[in-house]
């Protein structure tokens, strides 16, 4: 108990990725919406002292251990927390997150994990790892059933959507059902957020997803709130924090053309009453691209910025994955957020793997042009290419566990559950270096040491800008996003050389040859035992 405040506190901590990687530098200028959700809401709470802590943008003079990572021991002699939640929404930080509930667990604190990692046998998996409690799925009414729980060293089997172990069996609640009303949580308060510098703040509009993608653990009905609570959020992030830039983290922007029509008049109307343009980043899906209407009014939001996952130019694996596309709509799309004036941030997946009823035997050469001829068909601004990943929860896990593709984690573990590394058997003729090289090298072909010398022509032709009297505001456009993605592919550069001399000096490849050894040596057994 913190007897200064007369208060119990709850830290909630987002772990550090275990390295550094593509994520790192965007990482440092933001922060994750849903633990930020889970901690204001117990700041609502009566007796709660709470704050927020992000490893990975941590910088406003935090104290750090000898490696350099957030001191945790020092915060709790400074400000002891009673409890602590732990993010675990991404899979590559759960070996750091285990390390933090161990830490927080000597001090005497409560801990409590959540994210969409828990499912399955990694929720016994963390269970074993000094984590008290697991919250199952959405979080924000459970967090308040539990501490009242913990506060009053109540029975816990009464609060739905949680698991924990009772003399040493892992007991697990009844579901707890999705929130709808969104009118009853209160808006993320970012002042709860310390030793961060915060440039891109994330906003949250719809939850679920009604795509249902083999590989996404994102699923259920889309569920939105209103409109005026998205500009709400954005208004009070501009008045106390003077932000300017923002992201709304959904994967469905567009999904109800009504709404979303709505909410970007309801924006463009606000930006001009108080005479502030922002500048938003949203995901969106191809197809929207269709629709002249939306994409003019979300250019009148303020939207510059388009997310879009592509996933592959193979027709065979668009398929596979459902998307429902074929690369000749993609590219047709592509062009029409191009000339409705958007940046376009492509998303891609190298090597995906074909279930067993499908054979695909493309050589890598084939995989790569291909992969090559659309990335510059397509004129994408910004790329990112990724390996598929089995995350918990998804068919694509299950179909790659059946058949016994999966390297043991005991060789490959959670860190590397990234998109970076390859974490299964691919098809063949592939082979798990091939997969990696591969998207590496498509990444350094994008993004190239040589636009360092773009930067500098561009700054010399800004004058240029101007001669296009007749529509400054085009010149303009047409000029910074030249000068924006030169910027970008340059400091891409710096990024993947610095990544990739990490991955040199460390330990995988020597733990890939184990576990391809392992995998072909033993027999088939179930991925969510190992």
């Amino acid at each position: 108990m913190n007897n200064f405040l007369n208060k119990r506190r709850f830290r909630m901590v987002v772990p550090a990725y275990p390295a550094f990687n593509i994520y790192s530098r965007i990482a440092r200028r933001t922060t994750s919406l849903g633990p930020l959700s889970v901690a204001t809401v117990v700041s609502r709470m009566p007796g709660w002292d709470v704050e927020v802590i992000d490893e990975n943008n941590y910088r406003k003079f935090g104290p750090r251990d000898a490696e350099g990572r957030p001191d945790h021991a020092t915060l709790q002699a400074i400000r002891h927390a009673d409890v602590v939640g732990l993010y675990g929404g991404l899979s590559s930080t759960i070996p750091r997150l285990h390390e933090l509930a161990r830490l927080y667990k000597k001090t005497g604190a409560v801990t409590i994990a959540g994210g969409q990692h828990f499912v399955g046998d990694n929720i016994r998996e963390a269970l074993e790892n000094d984590i008290d409690f697991i919250g199952i799925g959405e979080g924000d009414h459970t967090i308040r059933e539990l501490l009242a729980v913990i506060a009053a060293g109540a029975n816990p089997a009464d609060v739905a959507g949680i698991a924990y172990l009772k003399n040493g069996t892992p007991v697990q609640t009844p579901p707890r059902p999705p929130v709808i009303d969104f009118n009853e949580l209160p808006l993320p308060d970012f002042a709860l957020l310390r030793y961060a510098k915060v440039k891109i703040y994330p906003v949250g509009w719809i939850r679920g997803c009604g795509m249902n993608c083999e590989f996404c653990t994102v699923k259920g009905k889309p569920r939105a709130a209103a409109p005026e609570r998205v500009v709400e959020q954005m208004a009070s992030l501009l008045e106390a924090h003077n932000a300017r830039h923002f992201f709304i983290v959904d994967d469905l922007f567009g999904h109800s053309r009504h709404e979303t029509l709505r909410l970007c008049g309801m924006l463009a109307d606000y930006q001009k009453a108080v005479g502030v343009k922002l500048d938003i980043t949203v995901q969106t899906r191809l197809d929207r691209g269709r629709d002249e209407e939306l994409l003019g009014a979300m250019r009148n939001a303020g939207v510059y910025t388009v997310c879009i996952g592509f996933e592959s130019p193979i027709a065979e694996e668009l398929t596979v994955m459902d998307k429902r596309i074929n690369p000749e709509e993609m590219l047709e799309m592509t062009k029409r957020y191009h000339q409705a004036g958007f940046l376009v941030h492509g998303m891609f997946i190298f090597g995906y793997p074909m279930p067993e009823d499908v054979t695909l035997k493309m050589s890598l050469e084939e995989r790569l042009k291909r992969f090559k001829h659309f990335i510059r068909k397509s004129r994408i601004d910004t790329l990112q290419v990724l390996l598929p990943v089995p995350l918990p929860g998804t068919a694509l896990t299950e179909r790659l566990d059946a058949a016994g593709r999966i390297f043991p984690r005991t060789d490959i573990g959670w860190e590397y559950y990234d998109g970076n590394f390859p974490v299964f058997m691919p098809d063949e003729p592939l082979t798990p270096e091939d997969m990696q090289q591969a998207a590496r090298k498509l990444m350094r072909r994008f993004y190239r040491f040589r636009y360092l010398f773009a930067i500098g022509l561009n700054i010399m032709i800004f004058p240029a800008m101007f001669l296009s009297l007749w529509n400054i505001r085009f010149g303009w456009r047409k000029w910074y996003r030249l000068w924006r993605n030169d910027l970008i592919r340059f400091g891409g550069w710096i990024i993947l050389r610095r990544w990739a001399s990490l991955v040199r000096r460390g330990t995988f490849f020597e733990k890939l040859a184990q576990a391809k050894e392992h995998l072909h040596g033993r027999p088939n057994t179930s991925f969510s035992s190992r």
